[in-house]
């Protein structure tokens, strides 16, 4: 049997297969009123149409913890209990299909308050809508800079993640993905790119952690115990020892030593991408070029991964499942070009995912 298309089960989920549905955003919820950051009838159709193309983790995109952590007013939300019973919806349908549902939380800082990226470039000061923070007061490409966060307000986003993380379990998601990479608060705090705090949540690595660490810890005390937890990170900023380029940057062994800490409190799963932290990094982009960040996490950390990123070829994502390079392969832009990329996978690999008796006789 393709390995592809064999199960995996991480703490009491079992995946019906390794070829997962990334999270991507939309930037198309609720943007005013009481349902602000709500989903709408796209999120419903986007997320069930590849639930019902064969992916077995539905993950639902990148959704803020806080109306200030948003990248956009279109982004999806999870600050409030409207939001939650919006998304049981998506859930709902996701699982009738037979897939898993997952969510991914995130606060966006400095690169908050943007737009959406195809009306002008996200870099363009003038489209920023209310002021955003950061671990540090250092501005993304030519944004405004955001305001350092104090002591205090970084218990107060650690406590905003919980209180999320709470909301995600009662709408009936069964995975959660802490969003640690991109550019986004979290990874601004890894970097020494993006953080020059001089506190304990700045300088030696173990300080830069801090925060991530503390998210983890406040997550994994209110999410179920049964149910899995995946954090995404950014394996390099492509600066630093990881490039030529001299500026200084998280790196692929910064990514290793974190995975270890991440394991300890928790964390079920490496989600590996990379960038995000600087705009003009030089990333080396080609077909799965991602995938020796998650293989080393994996190796060195002893802990599960994913691999994303230029993966778009049936036998390539077999590959690296064989290979054992990765337990399970995200997909994004290819299963925006083909909904049904999983179920057109395993009949390439020769298994049988089968199909919803509606579409049946399109296969007879």
């Amino acid at each position: 049997m393709a390995q592809l298309f064999s199960p995996l089960t991480l703490r009491d989920v079992t995946f019906a297969h390794r070829a997962w549905m990334s999270p991507m955003m939309q930037f198309a919820a609720v943007s005013a009123g009481p349902d602000e950051g709500s989903p709408t009838d796209w999120h419903l159709q986007h997320l069930g149409s590849r639930a019902v193309g064969g992916a077995a983790l539905v993950m639902v995109e990148a959704t803020a913890v806080d109306p200030v952590g948003r990248s956009s007013v279109y982004d999806l939300g999870l600050w409030n209990d409207r939001q939650a019973g919006a998304l049981r919806r998506i859930v709902d349908f996701v699982s009738a299909q037979g897939a898993v549902p997952g969510i991914q939380i995130v606060h966006a800082g400095r690169k908050g308050s943007t737009g959406r990226p195809w009306e002008q470039p996200l870099t363009d000061p003038d489209r920023q809508r209310w002021p955003t923070v950061g671990a540090s007061a250092l501005p993304f490409g030519r944004l405004p800079a955001p305001e350092e966060l104090s002591i205090d307000e970084i218990g107060s986003i650690t406590a905003a993640f919980a209180a999320s993380a709470r909301r995600a379990a009662d709408a009936g998601f069964r995975v959660l993905e802490l969003h640690g990479a991109h550019g986004y608060l979290i990874h601004q705090f890894l970097s020494p790119h993006s953080n020059t705090r001089t506190d304990r949540y700045g300088g030696s690595l173990v300080n830069r952690m801090r925060f991530a660490l503390e998210v983890v810890a406040a997550v994994r005390r209110v999410w179920p115990d049964t149910l899995p937890l995946f954090f995404r990170v950014s394996a390099t900023d492509w600066l630093g020892g990881d490039t030529e380029d001299p500026r200084p940057g998280w790196t692929i062994a910064d990514t290793v030593e974190l995975a270890l800490r991440l394991k300890d409190l928790g964390v079920d799963l490496v989600d590996v991408s990379s960038g995000g932290s600087a705009p003009d990094a030089q990333i080396a982009v080609a077909p799965g070029y991602q995938v020796p960040f998650a293989a080393r996490v994996r190796t060195e950390a002893g802990i599960a991964t994913s691999a994303v990123g230029l993966i778009t070829d049936p036998d390539q994502a077999e590959r690296i499942i064989v290979g054992e390079e990765a337990d399970a392969v995200f997909l994004a832009r290819e299963l925006l070009r083909d909904p049904a990329w999983v179920r057109r996978a395993a009949d390439h690999l020769g298994a049988e995912l089968g199909y919803p008796p509606a579409y049946s006789r399109a296969f007879r």
